[in-house]
């Protein structure tokens, strides 16, 4: 039984069914609200069980799949477990079935776009293949493994299409990069052969409920590697390095810090980025001037793709052609235009406030900030204390516009902030007011900054449906 029939439930049913698995979907929501998902699925013969969750499903199921927006407290998970049937989800079974080696992503932040360096890197190392027979690709990771010039570079997990809904074109010499979140690791029971976890701070504790829940989940990238497998960690990040326990195979670090000679690692040296190779040789891969995309916090996604890349074994130049040129993923500090004398941001993936401090610590220019949304359980006070330092007026907006203003009061100010002029607090019933709001106060030099640090389930599908119509919006002011 697969439970939630949205992208991952689709393409886990197409494949369990294309094997002759007999699949029942289960889903709240009606046939009517579902008819594409039905309509996507037509040629395999599925038993469909909508609108709502009845323990019955369970009497002649061998295993249950959540997908990754389902929690494992609702009452027929709680009830499947003390029946003992097993759990899993597409990610464990692509895993346990893909037969080229997997690169395995996880975050709090970054890991699309540390996800996507990593795939444009390795699509230039098979561009370079092609041009160049005499090029080698040396891994060090797995000894039976090669790039070749026909291998496919396959991107997706948490990002984009399902991997397992192209199981059956990989080939063994082919290579594929997943994202994975924390939903979908707290069931894995398996570890890629290289595993990255970019940085852990609070996030989803609306769903895992404690930290020590949410970290726990984290681990499991790491917790089933061997000694044959690579590990890569944020060194300066505190719960990233407190992982390191669970390294089974080879470390390799990256962050802002040069560190000890103690193990392969990738940081900045000036204007440099460095690479220290497991025996302490150094390369230079390129410039800081060469990356296009703002911010510290994208900086190590760099340098954590970096890492990556020489876990799998190419050479410089592919790591480098791989960050030359991006300008980002859409919703991630994407520039959207310039108007009222103000350059417009969209960072609707900022759905935590950790991930809204990033992007204000990107711009050194005023800063008009719209932030809200549906609050996950987490605290707004840094958040609070950065927008004192860096934000002109603050415009909040949907249901955690309440908590947000809340965080201003006197006893969460240091004496620092206390010295300072508050911002102007405004406050919007929706995302379009807000935009409206802040077309009224800009002035030349701002940047008008959308980080919501919210999540977008009060008034859109999700992320990327918030992004565009944020971007609709400021693409209106006339």
């Amino acid at each position: 039984m697969i439970i939630g029939a949205g992208r991952q439930g689709i393409a886990l049913a197409s494949y369990l069914a294309a094997h002759d698995a007999k699949v029942i979907i289960n889903d709240a929501k009606s046939a009517e609200e579902l008819g594409d998902s039905q309509e996507r699925l037509k040629d395999f013969s599925i038993e469909w069980a909508l609108g709502g969750h009845p323990l019955s499903l369970l009497d002649d199921v061998d295993l249950v799949c959540p997908s990754g927006g389902v929690s494992l407290q609702i009452p027929l998970l709680v009830e499947s477990q003390s029946r003992g049937i097993p759990l899993s989800n597409d990610s464990q079974i692509f895993l346990e079935a893909t037969p080229c080696p997997v690169v395995g992503i996880t975050g709090s932040a970054g890991k699309t776009t540390t996800t996507t360096l990593v795939g444009r890197m390795m699509r230039s190392a098979v561009e370079i293949l092609n041009d160049d027979i005499e090029q080698q690709i040396s891994p060090l990771f797995q000894d039976n493994w090669s790039l070749k010039a026909s291998s496919n570079i396959w991107v997706g997990g948490n990002i984009g299409t399902p991997l397992i809904s192209s199981i059956g074109d990989m080939k063994t010499h082919d290579l594929a990069i997943m994202e994975l979140s924390s939903f979908q690791l707290e069931l894995m029971t398996i570890s890629p052969q290289i595993a990255a976890v970019l940085n852990i701070t609070p996030n989803h504790l609306d769903r895992h409920r404690t930290m020590d829940s949410y970290i726990s989940a984290k681990t499991r990238i790491l917790k089933y590697q061997s000694s044959d497998d690579w590990a890569v960690l944020g060194k300066e990040d505190l719960g990233s390095r407190g992982l390191i326990e669970y390294v089974s195979g080879s470390l390799v670090s990256f962050g802002l810090k040069e560190p000890p000679q103690e193990h392969a690692a990738t940081f900045p040296r000036g204007e440099e980025i460095i690479l220290r190779r497991i025996d302490n040789s150094e390369t230079t891969v390129m410039l800081r001037e060469e990356i296009f995309l703002r911010g510290e916090h994208n900086l190590l996604n760099v340098l954590a793709s970096c890492a990556v890349g020489y876990c799998i074994g190419i050479p410089v130049k592919p790591m480098r052609l791989g960050v030359e040129g991006f300008k980002g993923i859409p919703h991630r500090l994407e520039f959207v235009r310039t108007w009222g004398g103000a350059s417009w941001f969209n960072d609707s993936i900022a759905t935590s406030p950790d991930r809204a401090i990033a992007a204000m610590r990107s711009f050194n220019e005023p800063i008009i900030l719209l932030a809200g949304g549906k609050d996950k359980d987490l605290s707004w006070d840094d958040f609070a204390r950065v927008v004192q330092q860096r934000v002109s007026h603050l415009i909040v907006f949907g249901e955690a516009a309440e908590r947000i203003l809340e965080s201003f009061s006197e006893e969460n100010m240091n004496d620092s902030s206390k010295q300072k002029i508050l911002c102007d607090l405004i406050r919007c019933r929706n995302l379009k007011e807000a935009v409206e709001t802040a077309s009224r106060v800009t002035f030349p030099g701002s940047v008008v900054l959308f980080s919501p640090g919210g999540t977008s389930y009060d008034e859109f599908r999700d992320f990327e449906d918030r992004g565009e119509a944020f971007r609709k919006c400021v693409m209106q002011l006339q």
